[in-house]
């Protein structure tokens, strides 16, 4: 079953009238996270990553067409079951109030793994980037989000360069080192970076299979920041 087949079965008894809580797993009666199948962060994922993504969307003016289109293509999304996750996007992108509260949902649901919160920041980042840049509202959206799943600015930047120009980032930012680091320490790093991305381990902590689109993106990054850093150590 994919992922947008049981998304649909999770929220099928769901109102969509209602808060956005309901929608990111949470009974509205007591404020607390449902019990989803255990270690199953999934549907939630995705649920944070369409509800964020249409806020973000909305937040920077109208939610355009190449956004849904990118939203579609980047986590093959077909026609048939774009009908089952509309209705979802459709609620989230009426306002943009109240996103930093599904943001903190977000990691209290996923209990604070921090990997995979920023799978959800790569997942947005992907999406503001679907005009070949990343607006300055939707910028200023994806800290506040960073904030709240409790990450520093240089954190932040460090998920943000991965995602910019390849010309215009600094590759040490890209792999979150300073330029005084080793050769060996820098190769080190590297390579848990890599291992830390890589597909298996994604859908391991909980990002669906059709998602893999993130880790192709961060390893592809990080394989040339790495490349151009030791390209210049070696000129």
């Amino acid at each position: 079953m994919s992922i947008w087949e049981r998304l649909s079965a999770a929220t099928r008894e769901l109102s969509l009238g209602g808060q956005l809580s309901s929608l990111l797993g949470f009974e509205p009666a007591r404020d607390q996270p449902k019990r989803y199948a255990e270690a199953d962060n999934e549907v939630p994922f995705t649920l944070g990553v369409i509800v964020l993504s249409a806020k973000m969307a909305k937040a920077d003016g109208t939610v355009a067409s190449y956004e849904v289109k990118a939203f579609k293509e980047a986590f093959k999304v077909s026609p048939a079951e774009m009908k089952q996750v509309a209705p979802l996007f459709n609620s989230a992108k009426r306002d943009a109030a109240n996103f930093e509260d599904d943001a903190e949902r977000l990691v209290t649901i996923f209990r604070g793994n921090r990997k995979l919160l920023e799978d959800v920041l790569d997942g947005l980042f992907h999406i503001a980037k679907a005009d070949e840049e990343v607006g300055r509202q939707e910028e200023r959206f994806l800290s506040e989000v960073a904030k709240r799943f409790g990450f520093t600015t240089s954190e932040f930047d460090s998920i943000k360069a991965g995602h910019i120009d390849s010309a215009k980032r600094n590759p040490y930012d890209v792999l979150g080192v300073k330029p005084s680091i080793s050769d060996e320490e820098l190769d080190r790093h590297y390579r848990k970076r890599l291992e830390d991305d890589d597909a298996e381990q994604l859908v391991a902590r909980g990002v669906p299979k059709e998602f893999a689109i993130i880790a192709q993106e961060k390893r592809a990054a990080l394989r040339e920041a790495y490349d151009t850093i030791m390209k210049k150590r070696s000129d």
